[in-house]
């Protein structure tokens, strides 16, 4: 029976040959996060019933290890922001997919070079792989950003989050896919910007507009997707599509005459203040590169009059003064309705994001205040 093998492989052409030989051999592979202790890891990796394990000093076999299904290539754990992290199962028909239906949209032909720079346990890092390898495409892979490193790649693709992309000339690439966190306020022309997930393989919209073999419908508000790239079920056999195949991607959005995706956020972030809807994504563009913040989330607080407020959490910016909740207010309001703008402000040293840069928005309140407004 195939098995699922766990790649506990820093980035760079050894964890590229493992995942090839894993695949070769008929197996799955389970992409292992670097900045976990070895326990966690271990721990992640029984949890999901890895049968072995590859380190940089050999493989090791696991006990208690459950086998995979014959076409399954890739069990990438999510980023258990709403609970443990799920086990999310891709077969090589839905990497191929992706690889194909990506490589299409952005023109990459055979002189074309990939270079991978972020966490490959995530599908965005790890997509980069997967389609050079599919497609046959030069490949080159770090064990983690660095600015200078990235620069002098000499890639003509890259992969990168906004935080990444803040830090380099994006000039030096010929396309970069933007994924990740809400994209900066400032996109570069040769800047591509994704939405998709672990579930869908990567990116599954490119500036809005669907992948070639991608379906997006709207139900009841929520983004739902139907394509070739989706995962096959979870690592615990589960299967989280409707009866007529669907995948619920739990955002919320819209789709225009044009057929256009515009996502709003996540449904559990919708804040309902006063009986009114209010996205933290709509209020957090309206306040980008506003004096003296540094980094911004908002997010709702319960409220016995309200139901929910509107809480904004910001780092302040070095040697600015500090930032004031009733000019954030203004502010806000001269763009959104006034129930948009933040009736609370708080202030932290960092706010707490994924390694893709997604702020989480769960972790806030349990956050120590600098001060508080």
């Amino acid at each position: 029976m195939p098995r699922l093998v766990a790649l506990d492989l820093e980035g760079g052409p050894g964890f590229v040959a493992a995942l090839q030989r894993v695949w070769d051999a008929g197996d799955a592979a389970l992409p292992l996060d670097q900045r976990l202790k070895i326990s966690q890891r271990r721990a992640l990796a029984s949890s999901f019933g890895a049968t072995a394990v590859i380190e940089a000093a050999g493989e090791q076999r696991l006990p208690d290890g459950q086998p995979t299904e014959v076409d399954d290539a890739l069990v990438v754990a999510t980023s258990g922001s709403t609970g443990p992290p799920k086990g999310v199962v891709l077969t090589h028909a839905a990497v191929a997919a992706s690889a194909a239906a990506t490589s299409r949209r952005l023109g990459v032909t055979a002189d074309d070079h990939w270079l991978a720079c972020l966490p490959l346990n995530h599908v965005g890092g790890l997509s980069v792989v997967t389609r050079a390898l599919h497609l046959g495409t030069r490949l080159t892979v770090h064990s983690q950003f660095n600015a200078l490193d990235v620069m002098a790649s000499e890639a003509t693709h890259v992969c990168l989050v906004a935080t990444a992309l803040a830090r380099i000339e994006p000039s030096v690439f010929r396309v970069i896919v933007l994924g990740g966190s809400r994209p900066p306020d400032h996109i570069p022309d040769n800047a591509v910007v994704t939405y998709g997930m672990t579930e869908t393989g990567s990116g599954v919209v490119y500036d809005g507009l669907p992948l070639d073999g991608v379906e997006v419908s709207v139900r009841d508000g929520e983004l739902h997707v139907r394509c070739p790239m989706l995962l096959r079920c979870y690592r615990d056999g589960s299967v989280p599509f409707t009866a007529d195949g669907w995948y619920p991607t739990g955002d919320f959005g819209s789709i225009d005459g044009s057929g256009r995706v515009r996502v709003f956020g996540r449904a559990d972030d919708l804040i309902i203040t006063g009986g009114e809807n209010v996205w933290p994504e709509t209020v957090e563009q309206a306040l980008t590169g506003y004096p003296g913040i540094a980094d911004l989330a908002i997010a709702g607080q319960p409220d016995l009059e309200w139901g929910e407020i509107v809480v904004a959490h910001i780092v302040q910016a070095p040697q600015a003064p500090p930032v004031s909740l009733q000019s954030l207010r203004e502010h806000v309001k001269a763009t959104l309705p006034a129930f948009a703008a933040p009736r609370h402000l708080v202030v932290h040293e960092k706010l707490p994001r994924t390694a893709l840069g997604k702020i989480q928005r769960e972790c806030l309140e349990d956050l120590p205040d600098s001060s508080a407004t």
